[in-house]
């Protein structure tokens, strides 16, 4: 899957889900369960054990419907081996400029990890995709909306505390899609296999962002 098309199916659809597997088991029926709600984009952290083998057994069973991406990614080796894992995205926690400029080598969106202005415009400026703004639960939709004011270019992704019930309200604020974890996918919801709860929670979070957008 192209570089544009990964980053288009993140802006268009607005989630990306973040989980923490325990093993490629689980992690592929909770991809067909997301999938099924909607959710195209997955992040597979890289502190799930063996986390670059479930990377690259989901590609090759659901790769021409899924983007899966690699999650806390520290530093550029991790970002390597990832990509040559099969991720079609890189998202960080933390700015690595190196972490950037290996993406931009092999034509990886990135998703570098900052939390204050000069993070952000300088993660935009080294060639960064998208923002992930973290942890977007201290500031809540408020921040998103006055780092938008003065950098308005820049597109924001707010991970952590992103929930159901503020979905709407951190893309009126102006982000441009979330990451969202445990409120989406959980270990006790995978353990007893409840899958169709989420499809469920997909299909509301894909609404709230449709809403929050003023699409619905």
């Amino acid at each position: 899957m192209s570089y544009s098309r990964c980053l288009e199916c993140i802006n268009t659809t607005g989630i990306i889900a973040i989980l923490r597997a325990s093993s490629s088991d689980s992690l592929l029926k909770a991809a067909e369960a997301l999938h099924a709600g909607g959710v195209l984009a997955i992040e597979v952290t890289l502190t799930t054990p063996g986390a670059l083998e479930v990377i690259r057994e989901a590609q090759q069973k659901l790769g021409q419907e899924i983007y899966f991406g690699a999650g806390s990614v520290l530093d550029p080796e991790s970002a390597r081996a990832a990509i040559f894992a099969g991720a079609n995205f890189i998202v960080a926690p933390s700015l690595n400029l190196d972490v950037i400029k290996l993406c931009r080598r092999y034509s990886i969106p990135v998703i570098p990890g900052a939390f204050t202005p000069t993070e952000i415009v300088t993660a935009w400026e080294a060639g960064a995709d998208l923002i992930k703004i973290f942890p977007a639960s201290v500031g809540g939709p408020e921040m998103i909306k006055a780092l938008k004011a003065p950098l308005p270019q820049i597109d924001l992704v707010p991970v952590g505390g992103v929930e159901i019930s503020n979905t709407a309200s951190f893309f009126r604020a102006g982000a441009a899609a979330v990451g969202v974890g445990s409120s989406l996918v959980n270990d006790p919801l995978l353990s007893r296999g409840d899958y169709d709860e989420i499809t469920s929670r997909a299909k509301q979070f894909i609404q709230e962002a449709a809403l929050g957008r003023n699409k619905l």
